[in-house]
């Protein structure tokens, strides 16, 4: 999913692809869409955006003289699991394109698209922050520092450091990869104690002996995680293209996975922590391992069984066989919008975690019936207490 680096350089993008063109006319939401109406309509305006932890914002200018009289409008875009901007010709809108802003003639007509197959994402009017998140890891790196080290006997820190670095009040823009590649790095257990990690941090002083070339050399050298947190991020963003995700572009997506060290990575573990998200690790998970759950192995290619066989990410059944399998248990499809969505700050609130397996007490379970949950898959809630994952 889009995580801080991806964030930034959807930023980017629309400001190179867009700084030269001039939109006109209504933004225009999809039917489908669950997010609200932009109440926007300028005959010329210029768009630009910037972006700020795992949120973007993006700000429509009318241009002098434009009709009829508008105040600039700033909407704020979180891009869930599947979110991006693309910029294509008006007749060749990308089927899932929920919000579209159109260019003005003359010239031909193209249109700025929010793109979101899977319908996590959510923009908001106003163009404010989402409340509550902490200074950005990638623009704000010393503010992003002291408020951890400040807030380091908030009960977020009891937690595995791993479950920590997706709490987006002190860790905004740090999402599933990121945490895997940065522990990765400096060898700390997923599952070591937060508090125990980030406390030595706080007495780490440079010597006042050392020149100020030797203080900055020392600190590249043996980076600590909340360096870390800053770097690794800004080591994608220089990648170029637009990140994380093989809709990317194949030439944007081989880059990024050849950068990878860790994450889904063969030869490294894995394990779900309380949220169901599934942390990459090498070697001892750390003392907080849930207990009773067995971390996988990733294999090489070389050992990997074949497709028919493979356990480690399956590839999905046909409809045909799903079909057959729901008829004999007389089970109902389960659609993406029906899974629980991700609602905290204390993880990553754009994913949807994974529902616990088992029974509810006193639930007979003789029929096989299941009645699907209704979820509302759209908008974010800030319950401190929530259930989501960064």
């Amino acid at each position: 999913m889009p995580e801080g680096p991806e964030l930034h350089l959807a930023s980017q993008f629309v400001n190179e692809a867009c700084g030269a063109l001039v939109f006109g006319g209504c933004v225009e939401k999809s039917s489908v869409s669950r997010n609200p109406e932009v109440p926007f309509e300028s005959s010329a305006y210029h768009i630009s955006a910037s972006a700020r932890g795992k949120e973007l914002r993006l700000i429509l200018s009318p241009l002098p003289g434009a009709q009829p009289p508008q105040e600039p409008l700033a909407l704020v875009f979180r891009f869930g699991m599947s979110g991006s901007f693309q910029l294509v010709p008006r007749e060749e809108l990308p089927r899932h394109a929920h919000l579209r802003f159109y260019t003005a003639p003359p010239g031909p007509q193209l249109a700025l698209c929010f793109v979101d197959v899977r319908r996590f994402g959510h923009w908001d009017l106003g163009g404010k922050w989402q409340p509550g998140r902490g200074p950005c890891v990638l623009q704000e790196y010393e503010q992003f520092r002291e408020n951890v080290l400040r807030n380091l006997a908030d009960k977020a820190f009891d937690r595995p450091i791993c479950e920590a670095l997706l709490d987006q009040r002190f860790f905004n823009g740090i999402g599933n990869y990121l945490r895997a590649e940065i522990l990765y790095r400096l060898k700390i257990p997923p599952f070591e104690k937060a508090r125990s990690v980030l406390e030595a941090l706080q007495q780490r002083r440079p010597s006042l002996k050392l020149t100020l070339s030797q203080k900055i050399k020392a600190k590249l050298q043996n980076p600590d995680l909340l360096e870390l947190c800053h770097s690794v991020p800004k080591e994608v963003v220089q990648l170029g293209g637009k990140g994380y995700g093989s809709e990317s572009g194949e030439e944007d997506f081989a880059a990024f996975r050849a950068w990878l060290r860790c994450y889904g990575m063969p030869g490294m573990s894995s394990l779900q922590d309380r949220h169901g998200r599934t942390i990459w690790f090498q070697g001892d998970p750390g003392p907080l391992a849930p207990k009773g759950r067995k971390s996988r192995k990733k294999k090489s290619k070389a050992t990997q069984p074949s497709p028919e066989n493979r356990v480690e990410d399956p590839s999905p059944p046909s409809k045909a066989l799903s079909r057959t399998r729901r008829a004999k248990r007389d089970l109902p499809e389960r659609t993406a919008t029906q899974r629980p969505e991700g609602t905290s700050l204390q993880q990553d609130p754009e994913v949807p975690t994974v529902p616990k397996k088992g029974r509810r007490k006193g639930r007979q379970a003789a029929s096989g019936h299941r009645r699907p949950r209704k979820v509302k898959a759209d908008t974010p809630s800030l319950d401190p207490e929530g259930t989501s994952a960064s």
